[in-house]
Order: structure tokens, then sequence, then C-alpha cells
């Protein structure tokens, strides 16, 4: 079924040119607010959302250990690494949306919500914009009252309106890489892809549970095992794809270089900086006309260096 549901946004993102509070540690629900829905007939449905920014993340709070004034430390140091790094990557990207794609389950809402949060873009969850066009209250509803191909048309509807936007961060379903030309509205912007290992998104996804997740839901066996299982099927199905994203965030890789041999042990804020890192190495690679000037980058760079 054709869905044709248009999606009017206009951005009002929270800290645009002031001081407004950010918090550069994960937490808090962070959710776009979204109002004046209206879902018509397909040929003229218009869903009007407007983006108010995300809400501020919890403030920081030192974690109880025994480490004591060591943990509080390190978590002002990673906080203070992570507003730096945002800074940064908000000189080169120049408005740009930043695309976050990768397997369910994989962090995009909450690694999005601290890079917005940081940045002083709005936040997106593509997902959620489609349950709100459509009027239903999840994912898993809509494919089974509808159909997995009504859900796409209406992901694709979401990503092109959002693609005509600035200063957003977006968290994109697990499967809006399968279709060529969502990659056309998301290239408008960056994106980044998170690489996370198959067994640790089963575990995680067992944990939690897969009704919310049409594409993992089964009626019995052990979850951990199904959940494997689907999930190397549709990264078999997915890999060219997401590897088309501009960036890669291996979490692999972030664990290996902080001594891990465990992503779980990684935070979101961990992901976070990396994926800045990852950004902006992209972003002054692959950039031929620098839009502010070479003296002008070169000024920028100094000044971080005296950071």
């Amino acid at each position: 079924m054709e869905a044709g549901v248009g999606l009017a946004l206009q951005s009002r993102a929270a800290g645009f040119g002031s001081d407004r509070r950010r918090s550069a540690l994960y937490g808090g629900e962070g959710r776009a607010r979204i109002g004046s829905l209206r879902v018509a007939e397909p040929a003229v449905a218009k869903a009007a959302v407007w983006a108010r920014g995300s809400k501020p993340v919890a403030p920081l709070r030192a974690k109880k250990s025994s480490g004591g004034h060591e943990t509080l430390h390190n978590s002002v140091d990673e906080a203070l690494l992570l507003k730096r790094k945002s800074e940064e990557v908000l000189f080169y990207l120049n408005g740009r949306c930043i695309y976050l794609v990768g397997m369910m389950g994989s962090g995009k809402s909450t690694v999005g919500k601290i890079m917005s949060e940081v940045l002083g873009y709005s936040f997106f969850d593509s997902d959620k914009l489609v349950e709100q066009a459509v009027g239903m209250p999840s994912v898993a509803q809509i494919f089974k009252v509808h159909s997995e191909a009504f859900f796409r048309d209406n992901e694709s509807s979401v990503l092109r309106d959002l693609s005509s936007m600035k200063r957003l961060v977006v968290a994109t379903g697990g499967g809006a890489v399968i279709r060529p030309v969502n990659w056309k509205y998301m290239k408008k912007g960056l994106s980044v892809w998170l690489d996370v290992p198959l067994d640790a998104l089963a575990r995680r996804i067992a944990k939690v549970g897969t009704a919310s997740r049409p594409l993992l839901d089964q009626p019995s066996g052990d979850p951990y095992t199904m959940a494997f299982s689907k999930l190397s099927m549709l990264a078999e199905q997915r890999g060219d794809a997401y590897a088309n994203a501009d960036v890669r965030v291996s979490l692999e890789e972030i664990a290996s270089k902080q001594g891990h041999d465990d992503v779980s042990k990684l935070t979101p804020t961990d992901i976070a900086i990396e994926s800045f890192h990852k950004i902006e190495n992209f972003v002054i690679e692959h950039t031929v006309d620098n839009p502010v000037g070479d003296s002008q980058a070169d000024s920028h760079a100094q000044r971080i260096q005296t950071l």
C-alpha cells in the first residue's frame, strides 16, 4: 500500500545562538516534542511536526564505586572531552545534519541524544516520526496492521522531509539503509554507522525483549539464540548497505583502545566522542572548498590547541 504521508517540519532547535544549558553526559528523555499531527487520506495526508529541540539531559553525577574521587574525575574528564570534540565538529559541520544508521539495538537514539545536546541540534527518531504520521503507537503494530512495505514508504517520506532541514541529529530505523532513495536523502548530511558486534546486540535485545522489534519477535525459543540468528541474517543482507555511511564507528575498536574486551563496558558518551572524532576527520579529509576559508580554519585549529 502506498503511504503518501508528507511531513512538514520546522526546526526550533534549543540553544541556537544562545547559552542555553547543555549537559555533556547521557540521560533523560531528550525526546523531540511533536504536535499538530494530522493524518488524512493517503493522497493528501500531512503531518506537522515542530522540532523544539531535545529536553536537557540529566546533569553530571558521580557514579558510586570504590574508586570514589577517581570515578568522578574520570566522568568530568569524559564530559569535557565530549564538549571539546563537539565544538570542533560544529565548526566543520556548517549546519549539516547527522544521520545515525546501524542495526536495531545499536544505541542510535541514546548516542544521538547526547550528540544533539552538546551540538545544540534538535534530535529526531525516524521510527517515532513514522508512528506519529500514521497514528499508531509502535512500529510493531504498523507491521501487523499494514505491512513492512507500508512502514518503509512512510519512513522514506520522513527522511525526505528531514533532509530539507539543518542542524538535526537523526536516529534512523535499522532497515532504513535498504532503500537507495533513503541514502539520497541522508547524503545531504553526514551518515554515521554504529557498528556493534552481533553477540553484544543479541545479548542486549534478549535482555529487554523483542516485542517492540517485529523483525526479531519470535513466539518461542531461547531469546539470545533466536535474536543472534535473526540478527546474523539481517547483517548479511544489510552489511553492504551500512558500509555506504560516511563514517564507521566500531565499538570493538573503541573498546580495544580503552583496554576492554567487552563492548558493554563502553558508555554512550564514549561512543559519542568517537563519533565526533570520526566525523571531524571525514569532513576535513573530504572538504574541497572550505566554506570558512583556510585562514579561519587555521585560526580555529590554533584556538582548539590552546584549550
